[in-house]
C-alpha cells in the first residue's frame, strides 16, 4: 500500500535529513552519500537507523 503523498513530503532520513523516495516496501534516502533503505511494515515507515538496510 503506497504512503500518502503528503506524508512522504514531510518525511526525511533520520541519519542525514535528505528526502526519502518510496520503492516497493521501503523508503530510500536520496542523500548523495547515505542511501539507507528504511522498511515499511504494515503501512508504517520504520525510520530507525538501526533497522535500515545499507546500500549494496
Amino acid at each position: 500500500m503506497p504512503l500518502e503523498a503528503g506524508l512522504l513530503e514531510i518525511l526525511a532520513c533520520p541519519a542525514c535529513h535528505a528526502p526519502l523516495r518510496e520503492e516497493e516496501d521501503e523508503l530510500v534516502c536520496q542523500g548523495a552519500d547515505c542511501k539507507l533503505a528504511y522498511p515499511i511494515r504494515d503501512g508504517i515507515p520504520v525510520l530507525l537507523v538501526d533497522e535500515a538496510r545499507r546500500p549494496a
